[in-house]
């Protein structure tokens, strides 16, 4: 029978569920930033993440370790929320805030899974392992797959350009590439739709126009 957990540990385990609980409630800030109406909360994009990781066929990847990245890389925006490139924070200090969280966070846990946690976000910011940078590849697809998906709803076709560029030669895995061939084409697609849509429109609103103007006066002469 599995050793229970002591009050205190059990009041730290609780702490540590709101702390992270906090990441349902702090947007992406990049989509702040662009206006995005609704945008997603960091655990929205940890999830699909995560179910990314899960999907991987390679056989060579350890899915399980993937999982488990992407499911802790940005956990310490639960406390320094999502810093983005637009905040002008340097990379050091950036890492510097979200290595202070993890601690905070982790120091809520039981020695073996302190360890194993924070060793993660740690492998995650080196990127010391394969699947530490396969996850980063997921970082990458996910956010841009999330741009086209704003892209369809708000009708806004290539809006959120600025995303896919840069992500431009930073996918490598064979899946990956393969996932964000099939996206371009989609979104390809999608642009097109609408512009052809939008021009049949503009059409049909000047067809429309024209018809339901008077004729013109016939031209007179002084008598």
């Amino acid at each position: 029978m599995a050793a229970s957990l002591s009050t205190a540990e059990s009041v730290n385990i609780l702490q540590f569920m709101k702390l992270v609980g906090h990441l349902k409630r702090v947007p992406r800030t990049g989509w702040v930033y662009r206006n995005v109406k609704q945008p997603e909360s960091v655990s929205d994009h940890m999830y699909r993440m995560a179910i990314m990781a899960l999907t991987i066929t390679d056989p060579t990847v350890n899915k399980e370790r993937c999982m488990k990245l992407a499911l802790v890389h940005d956990m310490a925006e639960c406390i320094v929320g999502d810093i983005a490139p637009m905040d002008n924070v340097s990379k050091a200090e950036k890492h510097r805030r979200e290595k202070e969280a993890m601690k905070t966070l982790t120091d809520l846990l039981q020695e073996g899974l302190k360890k194993e946690i924070y060793g993660l976000w740690e492998e995650y910011e080196s990127q010391s392992s394969p699947e530490a940078r396969l996850v980063k590849e997921f970082d990458l697809v996910e956010m841009i797959l999330q741009a086209h998906e704003y892209e369809e709803l708000e009708e806004t076709p290539g809006r959120l350009q600025e995303f896919f560029d840069s992500t431009e030669g930073r996918f490598h895995h064979p899946d990956v590439i393969q996932l964000v061939d099939c996206l371009k084409k989609e979104r390809k697609s999608h642009m097109s739709n609408v512009a052809e849509a939008t021009h049949s429109r503009i059409s049909e609103d000047y067809a429309t126009d024209s018809a339901e103007q008077p004729p013109p006066e016939p031209p007179t002469h002084a008598s």
